[in-house]
Parts: C-alpha cells; sequence; structure tokens
C-alpha cells in the first residue's frame, strides 16, 4: 500500500499541474483538480503509512482546496459554460460568450494561424471593444509578440477571430509593449518596420 501511494502521488499530482495549467475550460481544469485531490488522498496515505504527519495534515488541506476547486470548476463554471452554449445553441444568429475572447485561435485572411488571444479592451461609455489582444509567437509567453489589433480589422467566428491582415506582415511588425497597452489601437498595427 505504502509503494503504491508513493507512485500514485507524484503522477496525480504531475497530471493535475499540467491540466489546470492547459487552461482548456472549466471541465479540464475541474477534471485537473479531481487530480490533484487523488494526489492529496496518496500523499496523505503515504504520510500516514509513513508516520509523516507533517505530510498527512498538509495534504489533508490540500484535499479541501482541491474538492472547493472541483465544485468551482465542474460545478459552478461547467454551469456557466452550458448556459453560454445553450444561449447560442438557440440564438437566430452566431453568439460568443465573451469570456472566449480570451482564448480564441485567430487566422489571417488567407488562413494561417497567427496566435491567440489573451483578452479584450473595452470602451466603458459604450461598452463595444475597442480592440483585441493578439498573442503571436513563443512559447508559454516567452518570445510572443502582442499586437493591438483594432475590432473593425476583426471577424468574429463562433470558434476563431480572422483578422484582416497576414501573418508575415506581423512578423515584421513591432507589436506592443506587453507592460504598457495603448489607449487604443493604431490604424497601422500591423505595419512591418523596416531597416
Amino acid at each position: 500500500m505504502e509503494q503504491a501511494a508513493q507512485w500514485i502521488a507524484p503522477i496525480a499530482t504531475t497530471i493535475a499541474a499540467m491540466m489546470t495549467a492547459a487552461n482548456g475550460g472549466a471541465r479540464l481544469t475541474g477534471y485537473g483538480f479531481v487530480a490533484f485531490a487523488v494526489g492529496s488522498i496518496a500523499w496523505a496515505l503515504y504520510g500516514l503509512l509513513t508516520s509523516q504527519n507533517n505530510l498527512l495534515i498538509q495534504n489533508a488541506v490540500l484535499l479541501v482546496i482541491n474538492i472547493i476547486g472541483i465544485w468551482r470548476w465542474l460545478g459552478r463554471t461547467a454551469r456557466y459554460e452550458q448556459g453560454a452554449e445553450a444561449a447560442a445553441d438557440a440564438a437566430d444568429e452566431p453568439l460568443v460568450a465573451a469570456t472566449r475572447l480570451t482564448t480564441l485561435p485567430a487566422y489571417d485572411r488567407e488562413g494561417e494561424h497567427l496566435g491567440s488571444t489573451i483578452d479584450a479592451m473595452l470602451t466603458c461609455s459604450s461598452g463595444r471593444t475597442a480592440y483585441v489582444v493578439l498573442s503571436t509567437g513563443g512559447v508559454g509567453g516567452v518570445g510572443e509578440k502582442l499586437f493591438a489589433v483594432p475590432w473593425s480589422d476583426i471577424h468574429l467566428e463562433e470558434d476563431r477571430l480572422s483578422v484582416d491582415t497576414l501573418a508575415a506582415r506581423l512578423e515584421q511588425a513591432e507589436g506592443v509593449d506587453r507592460d504598457n497597452w495603448p489607449a487604443q489601437a493604431m490604424p497601422d498595427w500591423d505595419e512591418p518596420i523596416y531597416d
């Protein structure tokens, strides 16, 4: 039993960390918390069997936290996503939940993948989308470039954004400072920089 707990605990914890870090929606994150709970139970059991009370107590507390995570992501947030899906299915014209604007893949006008949206800036007075922040290149945020794409250059679809530009242009364009986004998107946001 001790050896099984010793193997299950780190494997479950590693899988859980990958699932929650993937940010793949409420269900995947919720099941990540289920895997974390399995890991916490295994670690607590290992702590009990090896008389490591600190490991037992720590993982009992983590189990409670993981149960809250399961409730939040598989209960509450999953229901919100289901509600948005039901509204989209029932609508006469396509609808997309606003939260999807932070995760939609983006493609150029020829269908080449550009990257993904990471946020959107809204105008408070009108409630309209001023621009969408597009991330291109890099891995896990390292080496990426950000662009403030005017809403007028975006065609929103149910499962993606089509951006009125070309991937080759963005490779040569500067982008925006990741720590200092502009007050508004510029019309020449995708203009290549030439030496």
